[in-house]
């Protein structure tokens, strides 16, 4: 076994990272619209919250997707 095969499977492990940023970045907006729909004058509360979850899930799917990218040019 060579080095370019584990490193195309780690790229496509890195690359889930994606997956689990998504999905949580759609529960947190599922969370928010039904607070926001129960109370919505806690709207103004809420919303720079959500953005502070988001931009740290997103992180994370950055940095899956930068591992992903050197692995790949690793295998080149």
């Amino acid at each position: 076994m060579d080095f370019t095969m584990f490193a195309a499977i780690g790229a496509g492990i890195a690359v889930m990272a994606c997956i689990g940023a998504g999905i949580g970045i759609g529960i947190a907006t599922s969370g928010l619209v039904q607070s926001i729909a129960r109370q919505p004058e806690a709207a103004g509360k809420l919303i720079p919250w959500f953005f502070v979850g988001a931009a740290l899930a997103e992180s994370t799917a950055i940095y899956g997707l930068v591992v992903s990218i050197l692995l790949i040019t690793r295998i080149g």
